[in-house]
């Protein structure tokens, strides 16, 4: 029987493309995160809030390999990333955005796209990369998505701060990730770019699931399918929007500020 149950156990942790078990990292004997469990479905927006402290970027770094755990497991994809290095993580479909973008303002908009292209990011990649139809149909599929078609020759420079993390998101999307994970992705936008940010995440949730880090709570209303709430490095509250911003742990320690 209770082997039964483990099995069965297995298979729903199996289920989600993205599982967190019984997570911890330990800095100095601090836990920033602190046995945290974390399940991402297929095609989901999950975003993640909290107050500054609680440990939500730090999730992130353990995803993609930029911080080690202490202990626990991450799964992605039927894989364990605590074991892998973050260019293996990369390869294996997790694409990362920080906070501020970053992008080679001195190259146009067509040519950042095209020097994330996957065929060009290896070394051999890079020496026999050429800039074939399947190369420049892809840049103009991404670029229409994220509302940059029209400036394809713009330098990237001269883009809006909101265009530019655009440009980011589809320097990601091009290498065609199963998990995309972005960090305060509408900071410094006006309200019609993140009315367009919004439009883009729940465009491309057909292909990807994405994990969103935001403290903007009409942005969150706008795309969240699921909310998770930290607070010192723990889950406080989980569920839908309506769930989380009327649970009384969550506006004691959160919203109430």
């Amino acid at each position: 029987m209770r082997e039964a149950i483990m099995q069965a156990s297995a298979q729903t942790a199996n289920d989600f493309i993205l599982s967190i078990d019984a997570l911890t990292v330990s800095f100095d004997g601090f836990k920033a995160v602190n046995d945290l469990s974390l399940y991402v479905d297929e095609n989901e927006i999950r975003v993640i809030i909290g107050p500054n402290g609680a440990g939500k970027t730090t999730v992130l770094d353990l995803i993609c390999g930029r911080t080690k755990a202490t202990s626990g497991s991450i799964r992605f994809d039927g894989r364990e990333l605590t074991r892998m290095r973050e260019h293996e993580i990369v390869h294996a479909g997790v694409g990362r955005k920080f906070q501020n973008p970053s992008i080679y303002e001195d190259l146009t908009v067509f040519e950042n796209l095209e020097l994330s292209f996957p065929q060009g990011r290896s070394v051999f990649g890079a020496l026999t990369f050429r800039r074939d139809r399947e190369v420049i149909e892809r840049v103009e599929e991404v670029a229409e998505l994220i509302f940059l078609k029209d400036h394809l020759n713009t330098d990237a420079a001269i883009l809006s701060h909101g265009q530019k993390q655009w440009l980011e998101i589809g320097m990601l999307l091009i290498q065609k990730p199963r998990l995309l994970m972005l960090d305060e992705p509408v900071a410094g936008m006006s309200v019609a770019e993140r009315i367009k940010t919004a439009e883009l995440l729940n465009t491309i949730t057909k292909n990807q699931s994405v994990i969103v880090i935001e403290h903007d709570m009409k942005f969150v209303e706008d795309i969240a399918h699921r909310v998770t709430v930290l607070h010192q490095g723990k889950v406080l509250s989980e569920g839908s929007m309506e769930r989380v911003k009327n649970d009384p742990k969550v506006i004691e320690v959160y919203l109430g500020h």
